[in-house]
């Protein structure tokens, strides 16, 4: 989209904004919000600073302030962002996704990068990996919520944290730990969705599929690998071994673990 359109977008374009004005304190962040939208709506090759600073006539250096040192209530942004969409494009088909995205970075300092699965670059390289929740329906479709994955090792450094400005209460969570605060977040912002979609990285993972089925009541289609197993049906479990159980050599049993009548686990193919 070409500035002179956006330009001529005026009124709508302050309107679409204004309902998040009070997550900034001040005029001034949020005017550098506008500038911001309007830069990353341009025809802008790069969407880096600088260029989309220059493109909207505002100095680089203060829109990199805004980016990475003026303070604003993230959290209220995403909870109003999540309430429109909630209720102006409700569909009962309306899809959720979770995927992640991996962007190569060439330094150490940038919050989060190091060497991991980078999917813009199909291999394991120097990146920053984020998480995301996705919001799709067939005329619509929009983010929801994202979040920065911040390794083990970035987590228990606290020079590297005290250096990049991350935050204390900001701790190690896994990938599909992230996943399940932004799916419970989303359904209590009034979020809903036929089903939730992901790849294998979070369906082979029983934790995070039993809090969406189980604890959220959520249906899914996930990829699996193919090493995964399951059963169709929900197996007896003993939680502990039965008073009529053998005792002797030979390897512990752990519990819990499926009744002897329990149906054969099968394999995905």
């Amino acid at each position: 989209m070409e500035l002179k359109r956006i330009a001529g977008l005026g009124r709508e374009l302050a309107g679409f904004l204004r309902p998040f004005a009070d997550c900034f304190g001040r005029q001034e962040p949020r005017s550098l919000l506008n500038a911001y939208v309007r830069g990353q709506l341009s025809s802008c090759q790069r969407k880096s600073v600088e260029p989309m600073a220059i493109a909207t006539g505002t100095a680089p250096r203060t829109l990199q302030a805004f980016l990475e040192s003026v303070n604003w209530d993230e959290e209220k942004l995403v909870d109003r962002c999540q309430g429109i969409v909630a209720s102006k494009h409700a569909d009962p088909r309306a899809i959720g996704l979770i995927d992640e995205s991996g962007v190569p970075k060439s330094g150490t300092d940038t919050v989060g990068v190091a060497r991991q699965w980078c999917g813009r670059t199909g291999k394991i390289d120097n990146c920053v990996v984020a998480v995301h929740a996705g919001y799709a329906t067939e005329g619509f479709h929009c983010l929801l919520d994202s979040d920065v994955y911040l390794p083990e090792d970035w987590a228990n450094d606290p020079e590297r944290r005290q250096k990049a400005c991350v935050p204390e209460e900001v701790a190690f969570r896994t990938k599909p730990q992230i996943a399940q605060g932004q799916i419970a977040r989303a359904l209590q912002n009034g979020i809903r969705v036929a089903a939730w979609t992901f790849d294998e990285l979070y369906g082979r993972d029983s934790k995070f599929l039993d809090f969406v089925e189980r604890e959220k009541k959520q249906h899914f289609v996930a990829e699996v690998p193919r090493s995964f197993h399951g059963w169709v049906r929900t197996p007896q479990a003993l939680r502990q071994a039965p008073p009529n159980a053998r005792q002797g050599g030979g390897r512990n049993k752990k519990y819990p673990r499926p009744a002897r009548k329990s149906p054969p686990c099968g394999g995905h193919n």
